[in-house]
């Protein structure tokens, strides 16, 4: 197959590529190139999407097109210019007004579509996604895949959501690792190279229809437990309750000063718990989560710093359990 990447150098974009290519694709990648190369065996097309005929090198007939964009005006001019038998688009969870409802599928409503070819900044997110959306099924119809990806980890996680639990656990700030104490919360992460393979696989295979790509759901608890054993220490862990966390000013989810992963808002409850029923009737398979934290620990290790993107810093890690240990 001939496969166009709108992206490619970047994290996602670059597993795709990468993918697509150990399956014996021709693959090309349009992108600016700004962040890095890209894999062994693709073809650079230096574009820039925010400019008048971006797409002018990108000519011929594409079995297929892969697209990660966020920015409406990116999506639009693409599905206008590009000549390819299916596009494929990776959506976000975000996309969703409902967060709340617990193993919701993709008959949830949405959020409403953004005015404008740009989204002005992440709060804009959902809504941007959910015009990019309305683009790619407006143009391609039954040709296109919306993959509505939850959250993505493994090796080259930059956010940190992924990474930190195990990095904590292999280097713990004190004598036990600081863990909110709440079983009942789940967690979705899909691990960056199974969402990649899936999405090639759908490519080849002319998957349509709109789908949630999500991880399997699995139990705070027991994700932070796996964390723990790959990180191979015995470090015990110190629980906290939830709102005397939120009293500490330690947030939820991501970012910095957090314990991420960790979703105490009870509105928020259905978005750590979608139901990924369809994706995976249409053949999206989950490595354990063993597997994806042992090797995003391995990334972690490589990292100059810590933590970046998500989690607590050593100092206020140790300042949190002297407070707990006290209260």
């Amino acid at each position: 197959m001939r496969i166009l990447v709108l992206g490619g150098t970047a994290w996602l974009g670059g597993a795709i590529a990468a993918e697509a290519v150990a399956r014996g694709h021709e693959v090309a990648c349009l992108a600016r190139g700004e962040s890095g190369g890209v894999p062994d065996g693709a073809r650079l097309i230096r574009a820039d999407r925010d400019r008048p005929g971006a797409y002018a090198d990108a000519g011929g007939r594409w079995d297929a097109v892969l697209d990660v964009a966020r920015h409406p005006g990116h999506v639009r001019g693409a599905v206008a210019a590009l000549d390819a038998d299916r596009y494929l688009f990776v959506s976000t969870g975000n996309v969703y007004a409902d967060t709340a409802t617990l193993h919701g599928d993709e008959t949830l409503p949405l959020l409403p579509p953004l005015e404008g070819d740009r989204m002005p900044s992440m709060e804009q997110y959902g809504s941007a996604k959910v015009a990019c959306e309305a683009a790619v099924l407006d143009a391609f119809g039954d040709r296109a895949l919306i993959a509505r990806a939850g959250l993505i980890g493994g090796p080259g996680d930059t956010s940190g959501r992924s990474g930190y639990w195990p990095w904590r656990f292999a280097h713990p700030a004190a004598d036990a690792v600081l863990v909110p104490d709440a079983p009942q919360r789940s967690t979705e992460l899909i691990d960056v190279r199974d969402l990649a393979a899936w999405l090639v696989r759908c490519a080849e295979d002319g998957t349509a229809g709109v789908l949630n790509a999500v991880g399997p759901e699995v139990p705070l608890h027991e994700h932070l437990a796996a964390a723990h054993r790959v990180a191979g220490t015995a470090a015990p862990v110190a629980a906290a309750p939830e709102a005397w966390l939120a009293e500490q000013g330690v947030a939820e989810w991501a970012g910095p000063r957090s314990l991420p992963l960790w979703l105490a808002d009870p509105d928020w409850q259905g978005f750590t718990s979608r139901s990924g029923a369809r994706a995976r009737a249409a053949g999206l398979t989950h490595r354990p989560l063993d597997e994806t934290l042992r090797d995003v620990l391995a990334w972690e290790e490589t990292r100059p710093e810590h933590p970046h993107g998500a989690g607590l810093a050593d100092d206020d890690e140790r300042a949190l359990l002297r407070l707990l240990a006290g209260a």
